[in-house]
């Protein structure tokens, strides 16, 4: 077993003998386990660098990225964009696209060496997570509503990045050392060979035309895997076949059946886009004829605790990337993409979105600076790392960790000081 598994293994254990009373006094698990994650692996970080960047840390990575999509799918209530779901729509279709287009402008004009890897950087930097804040959606200081809103908006944006991140990611592996080569040398005194630069060509095609296939395919069979399971179930709960126990063993095989027959060589699709689709199909299919539209809690519980636990050991692999990245200078425009990113990239299109809603400017602006950075940003960094060439995938390496970082200070340490001042403020007016 490599030792980085090993470490990681024996962090979340050594967490959770303890998790109960840190979080009582306000220690967020993701914080900590970032710590223990550095503490780990500062000893040899030669030699973390290279499991970071091995098949198996990807393929384990990629396993924890299906889990975690369908369990966010399966968890949201109400109809396909939840109990609010003209607000959950516009903020998922309108303002992630929006803000996916504005960190890719911005990271193509400070950044133009790295080119290629714009729309990684933009799927890699825009998905919220509240696993690093999590006491802003037990806050009493935002109205029930606005949490609701968050909530279902997390469990569904990184599920729609992920197929563009599918389809930016093997693009990028191809054009990323032409342009690397390109900002080098200039166009002028470029040192290509003709037969190289076919070879490229053919293969940046390859990449992109397989890419939307590759989608729908994914999406054809989280469609038709999720939809017979949960009709299935239903009618297995219905009439007594199955019970609790064994719907909680449906709903932790389901995505890795999803992903598993999706990725099959034969077919080459996106397994993460599989497995978010089933998870979706398979609660509208599940809950159908239901009066509230909600998988019963018991049936949740394990697919939920799985979600937790494997996010976990992601959150200790981000203490040792970390390390590497803080310990050695980067770029100033690293860090200007991402306050962008954290602030006025995020907080403009949401309220843009939000307009003419029955959402009021005073929780679209909290609605808008209330989006954390957590596991799918984590996940998605760590992937971009394994896949593209050294250079950029260190770059969006440390795009990635400056962001999760940032976003806990600014999320979960800065944002419920914020939240108590404007309450006390408006409580003074009355």
């Amino acid at each position: 077993m490599p030792s980085l598994l090993l470490f990681g293994l024996v962090a979340v254990l050594l967490w959770s003998l303890v998790s109960h009373r840190f979080e009582r006094w306000g220690v967020a698990g993701p914080a900590m386990l970032l710590v223990l994650g550095a503490a780990s692996t500062f000893w040899n970080l030669n030699a973390y660098q290279t499991t970071l960047d091995s098949p198996i840390t990807e393929k384990v990575v990629e396993i924890i990225l299906a889990i975690l999509l369908f369990a966010d799918a399966t968890e949201v209530r109400g109809g396909i964009f939840g109990g609010e779901g003209r607000v959950t729509a516009r903020l998922v279709l309108i303002a992630l696209p929006l803000s996916l287009i504005l960190i890719a402008i911005a990271s193509g004009v400070l950044m133009p060496e790295s080119f290629a890897v714009i729309g990684v950087i933009a799927c890699v930097i825009m998905p919220t997570d509240f696993a690093p804040a999590t006491r802003l959606l037990r806050s009493r200081l935002l109205p029930e509503r606005i949490r609701a809103i968050l909530n279902v908006e997390s469990g569904y944006n990184d599920g729609l990045v992920s197929p563009i991140f599918g389809m930016a990611l093997p693009i990028a592996v191809v054009l990323s050392p032409i342009i690397r080569q390109f900002a080098a040398t200039g166009s002028d005194t470029l040192t290509i060979q003709d037969k190289d630069l076919g070879h490229s060509e053919e293969k940046f095609l390859e990449a992109f035309f397989n890419a939307v296939p590759a989608t729908l395919v994914a999406v054809a069979i989280g469609v038709v895997l999720g939809g017979l399971v949960g009709l299935a179930l239903r009618a297995a709960r219905r009439r007594g076949i199955a019970d609790e126990g064994g719907a909680r063993f449906v709903m932790v095989l389901l995505p890795l059946i999803a992903y598993g027959i999706a990725t099959i060589p034969v077919l080459e699709a996106n397994g993460f886009v599989a497995a978010f689709v089933a998870g979706l199909i398979y609660r509208v299919t599940r809950t159908r004829g239901m009066e509230q539209r909600v998988i019963p809690h018991a049936e949740l519980l394990l697919v939920e605790e799985v979600g937790t636990l494997t996010a976990s050991f992601v959150w200790f692999m981000l203490g040792g990337a970390a390390l590497l990245v803080f310990t050695t200078p980067f770029d100033w425009q690293v860090a200007v993409i991402v306050l962008l990113a954290l602030t006025l990239f995020r907080l403009g299109p949401v309220y843009l979105s939000l307009m003419r809603s029955s959402v009021s400017r005073v929780d679209r602006v909290k609605i808008g600076l209330l989006g954390p950075r957590g596991t799918a940003t984590i996940v998605f960094g760590l992937l971009a790392y394994n896949a593209l060439p050294e250079e950029d995938g260190y770059l969006v390496l440390t795009i990635m960790v400056v962001t999760v970082v940032g976003s806990i200070l600014l999320h979960g340490v800065a944002a419920p000081f914020a939240l108590r001042a404007l309450e006390n403020r408006r409580v003074a007016r009355v």
